[in-house]
């Protein structure tokens, strides 16, 4: 089968079309025939080795798996033993997780990382929502009910997940992100946009039940200082420079359990969604009812992953980049 392999660390120019051996499920797997991978600020991360300790896992100087990818949508083509549910021809989506894998024509992944794709998705939406939509719904449930939400990072892959899933619990969202995509989030749901680049949101005298920081770019201290009594500060991903850093943003998540005791009725939360079919049924019920649209900036076809994933990293994507195969 074809896929992009990757065998250094570095940009996208590592990346490569290749001829690689078709897997085969093993126990408790599907196989499934990618039609669409989406990509996700993981992938790059990965791809970079950065931050540089996540190489204790992944291989200190080269990957040791070959092949990015996590979110995938396509058709079942074979099931492992012990899988119940799943037959030949079945639509699904799922999270090929940290086996990873879905940048290829053929992916195995964990039967219980897999649902069926909701009738009004197509592959390309479906490829979108494990990842960043489990994340946003793991970030909001987390946090509690909400009459206010402000989500830093609004326009982005979580960001734009999380302004629905807010609105479809009954928030009223301030989103902020570029100007560039103040439509893009006005449309998918938020009451108020900030222009990040000409107004610091965090001076505003504006308090909010949840604030949900999506980008790492703020002191805890000025996100801290907008939540209402008893408000959640809510963290995920961010922190992470491209160029190499050692640790990535486990001073910010470590600095936030410091303080969390300290908060005195608020309070300060990191979920780490792990992948789950509990998680994509929830999700494909908010899809199928109609409460969360994936938001799509653009497709690339499988042999220019190198460019898609150069244009999320460097290009301040708003919404979803997804491979098509």
């Amino acid at each position: 089968m074809k896929a992009i392999v990757q065998d250094r660390y570095g940009g996208p120019g590592q990346l490569r079309m290749a001829d690689v051996a078709t897997p085969v499920p093993g126990s408790g797997e599907v196989l499934i025939r990618v039609r669409a991978a989406a990509l996700n600020a993981y992938d790059w991360h990965l791809m970079r080795g950065d931050p540089y300790l996540m190489r204790l896992e992944m291989g200190l100087t080269r990957p040791r798996r070959r092949i990015r990818g996590r979110d995938v949508a396509g058709e079942v083509v074979a099931v492992g033993p012990g899988v119940t549910g799943f037959a030949a021809g079945d639509r699904v989506f799922g999270d090929a997780g940290h086996p990873q894998g879905a940048f290829a024509q053929f992916v195995r992944v964990p039967a219980e990382w897999v649902a069926p794709i909701p009738a009004n998705l197509t592959f390309v939406q479906a490829a979108a929502l494990p990842l960043a939509g489990g994340t946003a719904l793991a970030c909001l449930r987390e946090a509690g009910p909400a009459e206010t939400v402000l989500i830093n990072g609004a326009s982005g892959g979580v960001g734009t997940f999380a302004v629905q899933i807010a609105r479809a619990r009954g928030a009223r969202v301030t989103a902020v992100c570029r100007a560039r995509h103040h439509a893009l989030v006005t449309r998918l749901g938020a009451d108020q946009v900030v222009d990040y680049t000409t107004t610091d949101f965090t001076t505003t005298s504006a308090r909010y039940d949840v604030v949900l920081d999506l980008v790492g770019n703020r002191r805890l201290s000025d996100l801290l200082r907008l939540l209402r009594p008893g408000g959640t500060l809510v963290l995920s991903g961010g922190g992470v420079s491209t160029g190499g850093s050692l640790i990535g943003p486990m001073p910010l998540f470590v600095r936030g359990r410091l303080i969390a005791p300290l908060l005195r009725g608020r309070r300060l939360i990191a979920p780490t969604p792990d992948p789950s079919r509990a998680t994509l049924d929830a999700l494909c019920e908010l899809a199928a009812a109609g409460r969360i649209t994936p938001a799509i900036d653009r497709t690339y076809p499988l042999a220019e992953a190198a460019e898609a994933i150069r244009y999320l990293e460097t290009e301040h994507a708003g919404a979803k980049v997804v491979l098509t195969v």
